[in-house]
């Protein structure tokens, strides 16, 4: 296939210009980047050009990591929350919206919410120092067949600890004050399908174990090398496995290698007036082929669908051989889908490659918007309304009362008096005229999508259900500021970290006439474990609806506490987490919405999809890969 070339070149530029607004959009929350020129796609041999000449593409993680990202946090290494010497918190580099600018109120509710202290601080180890990682352990006999391929590896240490772990607490602590006991041996970077068909024969050739790397923003454990592996560990980096090879404008679908993050999948698509709307949270860092293989889902998936209603194809390496359909259909009745063998398996049973994804235009509008609600029940119970009728915009997301305060004490510092008038006037007429308790009240975000009357009247929609349940507008700022805190509170917990505070998120689906009682309970238990386990300051326990569906929702968990004075914090952090989980469970709540399983979850597993359900996927392993070549222990 090659780009097809439709409408007059007028039609071609008015699309040109929303793919221009819409980058701005992504880029004023990510990186500050431009959108070169129109470019035809085309397929390309392995070790051909890339669709998109290096110097129109800017590949915001490069091959050594390390260049770029931090080695024992989240995210680029010039970015991060720190404190000024007058005592500010403030967010460093230029990357993001946030970046540059003091929050005057974050040190005061750090200190109030968790009893932290400027004086008390937790240094982390300075630098990286090599001598603390473990050796590599070579199977002589692949490496040497590797070197013959001309395929990229390498057994450098930092390269090495970079795809050791993901970012659950534990791998992170473990990073700033332990040492990991084991970590791959080699990395490999394959440029293509059939290079990393060559990889996966030469594991089962000389009986290695292949681990599959994407972005490394794994949250459940899915990355750690299994302590007593004995084989060699191989980490297969699909990130240079990063081009769209095709375009089919006819069928609305795009053939996209799986080692592509979400940031430049867009960025590129959106150059060819195209998007997935595929968003989620980590998209700055994630994967398609990690999409795929964790069954992942986005922000804006109430207009464009979670992953498994974007993927039309899929290419997969087993050891077994290459996993792929035999035509491109959107539907078929030929058996259980293969596909959903592999959405979910979590590098178990091979590589995903290459992947066809439904693509849209880019929507011509987009506005953000937000609505106060006086009680959190009242929200969900407007919530559950919008999903009744069927409206919801590209993405509605309700924050309980706990995660106000926290995204207020996020809030930067006002630039004028008059601004500042305003928020007050705003402050003053919701809880003084309207009466609402600012102990009780909860914040929905909005992101409204499409053709601008479509927009407009969805948008009014919307807002009349949320009058009924004593929603008010809240402006268009606040909801914008909302979103463009998804891609900057990971950072928190490097801040922290550096004051003796840990926390961990988790998050569940649920049917709709038990969200409350979820959130209730699961709070409630945080709390409850966080005293009965010596935690001396009370926790933060706060929660928030994330996605909506016809029969239930995703609610999204986070909790974090002072650790000073307990000797083994990260055990404390997993049986406070283990207790939720049981809390979650026990209410009727799913083991994970989007996250996964990996090693972290997998204990309760069997419970969930049954002992005949566990001999299935068993079977399924058994099969594909008989000699475990694709060891990382997800799952089973």
């Amino acid at each position: 296939f090659i780009l097809a070339q439709h409408g007059s070149m007028a039609s071609r530029s008015l699309v040109q210009d929303h793919a221009q607004r819409r980058l701005q959009v992504i880029s004023g929350h990510l990186q500050k980047v431009g959108v070169s020129d129109q470019h035809v796609l085309s397929v390309n041999q392995c070790r051909g050009e890339p669709a998109f000449p290096d110097d129109n593409r800017t590949d915001t993680v490069p091959k050594h990591r390390q260049e770029v990202l931090k080695w024992n946090g989240w995210g680029y290494n010039d970015s991060k929350f720190m404190f000024n010497k007058k005592g500010q918190a403030e967010f460093t580099g230029k990357r993001y919206r946030l970046s540059g600018m003091v929050l005057p109120a974050l040190r005061e509710w750090m200190e109030k919410t968790f009893g932290a202290s400027l004086d008390h601080k937790s240094v982390s180890r300075p630098s990286l120092n090599t001598s603390d990682i473990p050796p590599p352990v070579l199977n002589e006999g692949f490496l040497q067949s590797i070197k013959a391929t001309d395929i990229p590896f390498s057994h450098d240490a930092e390269d090495r600890l970079f795809r050791a772990h993901g970012h659950c607490l534990h791998e992170i602590f473990t990073l700033r004050e332990g040492r990991f006991d084991r970590i791959p041996d080699l990395v490999v970077w394959p440029h293509c399908h059939d290079d990393v068909v060559k990889i996966v024969e030469l594991a089962c050739k000389h009986d290695t174990c292949l681990i599959p790397f994407g972005g490394g923003t794994s949250v459940s454990n899915a990355l750690e090398c299994p302590a007593d592996e004995t084989r060699t560990i191989v980490s297969l980096d699909t990130s240079q496995m990063n081009r769209i090879l095709w375009i089919d404008e006819k069928n609305l679908t795009a053939h996209v290698e799986a080692g592509i993050n979400g940031q430049n999948l867009e960025k590129q698509l959106a150059e060819s007036g195209y998007c997935t709307g595929h968003e989620p949270d980590s998209m700055e860092f994630s994967t398609l082929g990690g999409w795929v293989a964790t069954r992942a889902s986005g922000m804006k998936k109430n207009v464009y669908g979670n992953i498994e209603d974007l993927v039309v194809h899929m290419r997969v390496v087993t050891p077994r051989g290459v996993v792929e359909k035999s035509c491109q259909g959107p539907r078929m009745s030929t058996g259980p889908d293969i596909h959903h063998f592999i959405m979910g398996s979590e590098g178990t049973l091979g590589v995903v490659t290459e992947v066809t994804v439904k693509i849209r235009p880019v929507p011509e509008y987009q506005k953000y918007g937000s609505v106060v609600f006086p009680s959190f029940e009242q929200g969900v119970a407007c919530l559950r309304e919008v999903a009744r009728q069927r409206c919801a915009p590209a993405s509605i997301r309700l924050m309980d009362n706990e995660q106000f305060q926290f995204g207020h004490a996020l809030k930067p510092q006002v630039a004028s008096i008059f601004t500042s008038f305003l928020d007050g006037l705003k402050k003053f007429y919701i809880t003084k005229f309207k009466g609402f308790d600012p102990n009780r009240l909860c914040v929905a975000t909005l992101l409204f999508e499409g053709d601008r009357e479509k927009v407009l009247h969805h948008e009014k929609q919307v807002y009349d259900i949320a009058s009924k349940f004593g929603g008010l507008a809240a402006g268009e700022d606040n909801g914008q500021r909302g979103y463009m805190l998804t891609f900057v509170i990971a950072y928190l917990r490097d801040l922290g970290l550096d004051y003796y505070v840990i926390g961990e998120s988790f998050e569940t689906s649920v049917p709709w006439d038990r969200v409350l009682d979820l959130c209730r309970n699961v709070k409630e238990r945080l709390v409850r474990e966080c005293k009965e386990r010596g935690v001396q300051f009370p926790p933060l326990s706060t929660c928030r609806v994330t996605q909506t569906y016809d029969s239930g929702a995703c609610v999204y968990f986070y909790f974090a506490f002072n650790y000073r004075g307990i000797g083994d914090p990260i055990l404390v952090c997993h049986q406070i987490e283990a207790a939720a989980r049981e809390e979650i469970l026990a209410i009727g709540g799913s083991l994970s919405h989007h996250h996964g399983v990996g090693k972290l979850r997998k204990r309760w597993l069997r419970e969930c999809i049954s002992d005949t359900g566990i001999g299935m996927l068993k079977s399924v392993k058994e099969y594909v890969d008989p000699n475990n070549i694709f060891g990382n222990r997800n799952l089973l």
